[in-house]
């Protein structure tokens, strides 16, 4: 990978519209990140969840890339970043989010909208909490805010946050392939289960299947819990600051229920929201409608100034 800011390859020019993968090193570790589309243009960034990884995102940049500037980083432990043993780096969501403002920061990206996705709504939520002057609008998709959108999905792992050792065999079911797939193909119309790309979710299980990298996601599972606190915080910001915010969610998803969409009106009543017949990874199965639903509402949001 290459650490050239130019959208350009050795042969000669390339399209600023074609997917440029990139990596910087932030702290000593190599965070990988996908980018396309023209710097000048107004920027999406893209935060990936779990079991994922910017590749979530690949369809989405293609669809975009000619209106806006796009960058989807891997978060450490996932995708083609670095995935230092859990023992000597602090897998949490806080440690994550200073990795993700470093990175922007390192590559120019100052002012942008943001979309989230399961793990990274925490991450992009913190940073639009305490850097509101840098956020044009957010679009969630499946990334929760609110307690009302946490399913029974969840009642397992918020055991395994209180007592580890009595909840360990249960979790780390969690992390095997019948799980990985089940997220994907969990609440997807049948007549759309042939979108699904298998290699979507055997690249993540490939990620999962890493040496160590259980303890990763054990170590992430068990602080996701701590995220909650923020909740307040978050909608606080909401209030506060009204950013556009365009919720387009799986209605379908066993994780992350649709009234966590619903419930982002209580703090924003003019946010967007939009429940399509699909489940946690509705990009895979209904990319092309959340595609003409985010260009349209960042249309609306506004261009940084």
């Amino acid at each position: 990978m290459e650490n050239d800011r130019s959208p350009r390859l050795r042969g000669g020019p390339m399209s600023t519209f074609a997917t440029r993968f990139r990596t910087e090193t932030v702290e000593g570790l190599e965070v990988a990140y996908r980018e396309a589309g023209d710097p000048a243009r107004p920027t999406l960034v893209l935060l990936h969840g779990f079991p994922s990884s910017g590749h979530m995102y690949r369809n989405l940049i293609a669809e975009l890339a000619d209106e806006y500037h796009l960058v989807a980083p891997d978060h450490i432990g996932f995708g083609a970043s670095a995935a230092p043993p859990a023992d000597s780096f602090p897998y949490t969501f806080e440690k994550l989010t200073e990795i993700t403002l470093t990175l922007l920061d390192r590559i120019g990206v100052d002012r942008f909208a943001l979309y989230v996705q399961d793990y990274g709504a925490p991450i992009g939520l913190r940073i639009a909490a305490r850097h509101p002057e840098r956020i044009t609008g957010v679009v969630t998709q499946n990334g929760n805010a609110y307690t009302e959108g946490f399913t029974p999905f969840w009642d397992l792992l918020f055991a395994y946050a209180t007592d580890p050792a009595a909840h360990e065999d249960e979790v780390r079911k969690l992390l095997t392939a019948d799980s990985t797939r089940w997220q994907y193909t969990h609440g997807t119309p049948a007549d759309r289960l042939e979108r699904i790309a298998p290699d979507a979710w055997r690249l993540d299980q490939a990620g999962l299947d890493r040496p160590g990298n259980d303890a990763v996601q054990l170590g992430l599972f068990r602080d996701y819990r701590l995220n909650l606190d923020l909740y307040p915080v978050f909608q606080e910001y909401f209030r506060t600051h009204r950013p556009p915010l365009l919720a387009v969610w799986g209605r379908n998803d066993g994780i992350f229920g649709p009234a966590g969409a619903e419930a982002f009106a209580r703090d924003l009543p003019d946010a967007e929201i939009h429940l399509l017949d699909a489940g946690h990874f509705a990009l895979e199965s209904h990319g092309e409608e959340i595609a003409a639903l985010v260009r349209e509402f960042l249309r609306r949001a506004g261009r940084p100034e």
